[in-house]
């Protein structure tokens, strides 16, 4: 019930005061700058990556994951295989609790494919300090275009509350000359 009701019940019949339509005006003018905003960023800016989804399995995409680990390791590192594939082929990154499998090395300004899959539950791919982000679903493979222009350490950090190891799954890419 309002405090002091409309003169009349009709109340959206009644007429728009000149500053009350101004600020509605405003409102949407500003809504449609903001939408056409999104789309230049997302081109000029390259704000957002253009990424693509395909549906799989656990055991189809672990498999792939593997032949690939077996045909390109170059060294181990911590347990882990360090997979140095070539540049413009497809690669593989295994999100499942708490870790990132296998360790990639890749090649600065050559073009990759990195598939990303979990395993078991959501994650989250946040690769560090170049601000990529990714939902990982379950069932789901998710491709990103890569094309590294700085040599370093970067770090695969999971964004996505996974469990009670999720502070501890880190993975890592590097990128050599």
């Amino acid at each position: 019930m309002a405090i002091s009701p409309p003169s009349q019940r009709i109340w959206w019949k009644e007429p728009i005061p000149k500053t009350e339509l101004v600020w509605i005006i405003i409102a949407f003018l500003w809504g449609l700058v903001m939408f056409f905003m999104m789309i230049y960023w997302h081109i000029a800016g390259e704000q957002n990556l253009s990424n693509e989804a395909y549906r799989t399995t656990p055991e189809a995409f672990t498999e792939k994951t593997q032949a690939m680990v077996a045909q390109y390791t170059v060294r181990d590192e911590v347990g882990f295989p360090v997979v140095a594939p070539p540049p413009g082929s497809d690669v593989y990154l295994i999100a499942r609790l708490w870790q990132f499998w296998p360790i990639l090395e890749f090649k600065k300004d050559q073009t990759y494919r990195l598939h990303i899959s979990s395993l078991d539950w959501q994650h989250g791919f946040s690769l560090q300090p170049v601000n990529i982000n990714l939902q990982i679903h379950p069932g789901y493979e998710m491709v990103v275009t890569l094309t590294p222009d700085k040599a370093g350490e970067y770090s695969v950090v999971c964004n996505e509350f996974c469990g009670i190891g999720h502070h501890t799954m880190i993975g890592k890419i590097y990128v050599t000359e």
